[in-house]
């Protein structure tokens, strides 16, 4: 073990298997993008949370006093979005084109997606993963007067779509 770092010591030249965020000598550090071309970047996440059936029941109906938790989800999940930088240190903050949180009623709870667009030098993955979870964790925060034993479970990557960016064609003169 390094007395320095209190890290244990790796053997020269060898760098952590594929981390992106670990240099070769096993530091944290952000990835430097500056070299990749901005692309039209989309990610999808999604995830769930389950509700007990009374406490379901005073959602659908109106009756849950904080007010409504899923309209206040949809919108902490996008602000979450455009805030994950601020909340995972490694994150590049980019500037979002599109972020939308959409809760969709199931027997037992609801259904989390999160839909996350940029065009940048790197992905909305951790964006639209942060929105799934925020926008569950509201509904958690709003709705645990009546039910303490709701489960946020599943919140995984659906997809992501990387697409080289349109060049625009100016025509005409200004």
């Amino acid at each position: 073990m390094s007395k320095a770092s209190g890290r244990p010591k790796r053997a020269r030249g060898r760098t952590a298997a594929g981390l992106s965020h670990v240099d070769a000598r096993g530091d944290v550090r952000m990835v430097d993008v500056s070299g990749k071309p901005v692309s039209m970047r989309e990610a999808v996440a999604s995830g769930r949370i389950r509700i007990s059936q009374a406490a379901l029941a005073l959602i659908r109906s109106g009756a849950i006093r904080k007010g409504d938790p899923l309209q206040s989800a949809r919108l902490a999940g996008i602000m979450a979005a455009k805030r994950t930088s601020e909340l995972i240190p490694l994150c590049h903050p980019l500037p979002l084109t599109h972020a939308d949180v959409s809760l969709t009623p199931e027997r037992d709870g609801y259904a989390i997606e999160a839909r996350v667009r940029t065009a940048a030098q790197t992905g909305v993955e951790m964006e639209a993963l942060t929105a799934v979870a925020v926008a569950a964790l509201t509904v958690y925060d709003m709705v645990k007067a009546v039910d303490k034993e709701m489960v946020i479970d599943g919140i995984t990557l659906v997809k992501k779509i990387k697409r080289a960016r349109a060049r625009s064609v100016s025509r005409g003169r200004l």
